[in-house]
């Protein structure tokens, strides 16, 4: 049967590219198919059938960072992700054009073009123009979750470009935050090595090394960084649960010294710091775009307040973490929120909590790796995470339907302890700095192509989709929101005696996203959207 499945998952794949090229002129305008380079490592048996990017369905800003964490051994296959420990395979620096003192703007651009160019269609490729150059394979061959090569690339390009009903992704690469990352990465004079002689291991401690986003800092960040240093900086990752430590205390550890480094979810987090959950409200954006737009206006923000919680500590770069809609996996539908009433639900943040109470749910508190026994058994009858843990964490197993999405395209930050920093040369930093702003980059560009199987993927394992009905839409609009979501918010807040910065910033970035307002007196007005694809 595998091998029926994946014969299937492959046909879609090139079926799908094939109706792509047709519309869009693919093949004119990216040159010609690289040779097949099948992967050997096992994952998923996956179609490729398009996913909507406007689903008519709530939304988030935040995903849960644990999407693809491994489920215990004893009930669930080995995650398939990426393997425990990556090899590295560090992408070569290649040397980069010199500019000219006070290049001009054209000049730079020209100058990125060649860089653009030089890298088409590999890992550290870049948008300069031309979307079709960011086609091509991952640093790392888990990251294409068992396509070959030639199809993960087809694959990409119906993500980039768009299908009929299935929205292209430029609004990444347009975006003023990834122009602001092509200088951060100062790829056009990358920072000169003058130390020598140093030595700093530092520990990332990210959410599960088998994430995507963490077998990203292993295999592309970690050794470029220990190239461009002559191996004076060396980035070794563990994981909460290889040192016992759940997530909501990552913070203070990061500020007391207790972890050199660590990836920080505001959603795990918040309980100490509500500030931080502007950035993980669940619900108040309905696309990928407005989600993405709306987290990359507040990311000055969210450091700036990291940076005053830890006392110095501040924040590197970003883990993206594409494909990451929130469904609810049940062994009975749950597309009306009828079908919420009275039923357990895992929840696994404050804002998510108040959204299922106010669908009528009875949330339950539960680890990423509980969730396959806790469905299996019947403790909860439904549990919420993203479209990919339900591939990579067998939920097909236990679980027979996905209602939902909570639309997420969201990040999780990689801190840095102050002291750790302050201790590194200037020139060391900064190349730090450099490369990880180059994988952000390579995270982006890698987008695309998880959030156009997610959804798929559960398809091709059996699971019935059922995207929420119009009916279920109008009550979370009009009651889950405004009456429970953002109020309990502000509650944690303790707005209006305390907030008030924190809920200008809401209205200020998010509300012209969402289309909500907070007032002075702490009720919630429905205004009209001026940002994103809702704009009026």
């Amino acid at each position: 049967m595998k091998v029926n499945v994946k014969q299937r998952y492959i046909a879609a794949v090139f079926a799908a590219a094939l109706a792509l090229a047709l519309m869009l002129g693919l093949a004119a305008c990216g040159g010609d198919e690289p040779e097949p380079q099948p992967t050997a490592m096992a994952a998923p048996n996956v179609g490729i059938a398009p996913s909507p990017t406007t689903a008519p369905a709530v939304a988030t800003t935040a995903p849960e960072p644990t999407a693809m964490a491994p489920q215990p051994t004893a009930v669930a296959p080995a995650p398939t992700v990426a393997p425990a420990e990556p090899t590295a395979t560090a992408q070569p620096i290649a040397p980069t054009p010199e500019p000219t003192p006070a290049m001009s703007v054209a000049e730079r651009q020209a100058a990125l073009a060649g860089y653009a160019a030089e890298y088409a269609g590999r890992p550290g490729a870049i948008f300069v123009g031309d979307i079709s150059q960011l086609m091509g394979p991952p640093p790392h061959e888990s990251l294409m979750f068992d396509f070959p090569e030639s199809a993960y690339t087809q694959v990409s390009a119906a993500a980039l470009f768009g299908l009929p009903g299935s929205p292209g992704q430029s609004f990444i690469y347009d975006s003023d935050y990834y122009q602001g990352l092509l200088d951060k990465a100062n790829l056009l004079a990358p920072t000169e090595l003058t130390s020598s002689g140093e030595s700093f291991e530092i520990q990332h401690v990210c959410i599960d090394r088998r994430l995507p986003t963490c077998v990203l800092v292993q295999t592309y960040w970690a050794p470029n960084l220990a190239a461009r240093t002559n191996g004076q900086v060396q980035l070794s990752v563990t994981s909460l649960v290889e040192l016992g430590l759940a997530g909501p205390g990552t913070l203070d550890q990061v500020a007391n010294g207790s972890l050199d480094m660590a990836n920080i979810f505001t959603g795990y987090v918040a309980g100490a710091y509500p500030g931080l959950e502007v950035q993980s409200l669940w619900g108040v954006a309905s696309d990928w775009e407005s989600s993405y737009l709306m987290l990359t206006e507040l990311a000055p923000d969210i450091d700036r307040m990291m940076l005053d919680i830890t006392g110095g500590s501040h924040v590197l770069n970003r883990n993206w973490f594409a494909g990451s809609d929130q469904w609810f996996f049940s062994k009975e539908p749950m597309p009306t929120a009828a079908d919420f009433q009275g039923r357990k639900i895992r929840t696994h943040s404050a804002s998510l909590t108040d959204f299922i109470r106010g669908m009528g749910g009875e949330p339950v508190e539960l680890g990423i790796g509980e969730i396959y026994t806790a469905l299996q058994i019947g403790t909860v009858d439904a549990t919420v995470t993203t479209a990919l843990l339900g591939v990579t964490g067998s939920l097909y197993e236990v679980a027979n339907y996905m209602a939902g999405p909570l639309i997420g395209f969201g990040y999780t930050n990689n801190v840095i302890n102050q002291d750790v920093w302050d201790k590194m040369p200037a020139d060391l930093r900064q190349i730090m700095t450099e490369e990880g702003a180059k994988m952000e980059l390579e995270a982006l560009r890698l987008a695309p192509f998880q959030n156009f199987i997610a959804l798929e993927a559960n398809k091709q394992a059996g699971l019935k989709i059922q995207p929420f009905t119009d009916e279920s839409l109008r009550h979370v609009d009009e009651v889950v929101l405004p009456e429970h979501v953002l109020p309990g918010w502000l509650r944690r807040l303790g707005y209006p005696n305390s907030g008030g910065e924190i809920v200008s910033l809401f209205n200020e970035k998010v509300g012209p996203y969402s289309g909500f307002r907070i007032n002075a007196d702490g009720s919630i007005e429905r205004v009209a959207a001026t940002k994103g694809p809702r704009a009026q």
